[in-house]
């Protein structure tokens, strides 16, 4: 269990460095840009995914030996396009139907996806010890 606490306070601190890139930049192509809120949250997003792989992958989990990096970044992506679907749904829903700004819906919509991003990687991506319960390791240890 202390594994499982020390491994979700990793996942925190990297979703909040990958939170703040994909903030950043939906900001910053958005308002200086003038890019469409739809196209700077998916390119935003885009950003932050490949921060939070690097991150993760070195910081949170262990890899599984049996997978490729290769393999394993496109397992990565898949995943995070689930959450970057889940992410853009949000977002129209907040910004066309609820007519709350981009920025407050956005808050939202990534603590949804950072939900599924957990779960979905800690599933499909990380090692399991020997009787194929909990994780191997977490990295930082």
């Amino acid at each position: 269990m202390k594994k499982l606490i020390s491994q979700v306070i990793k996942f925190g601190a990297v979703g909040v460095l990958a939170f703040l890139v994909d903030y950043g930049v939906l900001y910053v192509l958005t308002e200086f840009a003038h890019v469409y809120y739809l196209l700077s949250a998916g390119i935003s997003f885009a950003v932050s995914v490949v921060v939070n792989y690097l991150c993760s992958m070195r910081f949170v989990f262990v890899r599984r030996e049996d997978m490729g990096r290769a393999r394993e970044f496109t397992l990565f992506v898949l995943l995070s396009v689930a959450g970057l679907l889940l992410n853009e749904v949000l977002m129209w829903l907040g910004v066309d139907w609820l007519h709350l700004h981009y920025m407050l819906v956005k808050i939202f919509a990534t603590a949804v996806v950072m939900v599924w991003n957990f779960i979905s990687r800690k599933l499909w991506l990380e090692k399991r010890d020997a009787e194929g319960g909990e994780p191997a390791g977490t990295g930082w240890e």
